[in-house]
């Protein structure tokens, strides 16, 4: 299944929420895995990006969706970008 790189900045409205609510980000996982998207790994991140997940999805509809709804939120912005291993370069 592919891979796909999600970074993830969060709004002023986004930072009240995750100050306010830590547990939302977990909700919001689960929301995440309801859309068919599996999250591999998550980090919070240093720097201009508050967050990277590493994600599974059926195909680039299925993880465009899933960024156009969280985008739509107004709590976060996303970058979104397909992997591969490179192992399926060099092989």
């Amino acid at each position: 299944m592919p891979v796909y790189v999600m970074l993830t900045t969060l709004t002023d409205e986004g930072r009240k929420t995750v100050k306010s609510n830590p547990k939302r980000l977990k909700e919001v996982n689960r929301e995440v895995e309801a859309m068919g998207v599996k999250i591999l790994a998550q980090y919070a991140l240093l720097g201009p990006y508050d967050f990277i997940n590493i994600l599974e999805a059926p195909d680039n509809k299925t993880i465009t969706k899933l960024a156009l709804e969280l985008g739509s939120r107004g709590t976060l912005q996303t970058m979104t970008m397909a992997a591969m291993p490179v192992d399926d370069l060099t092989g």
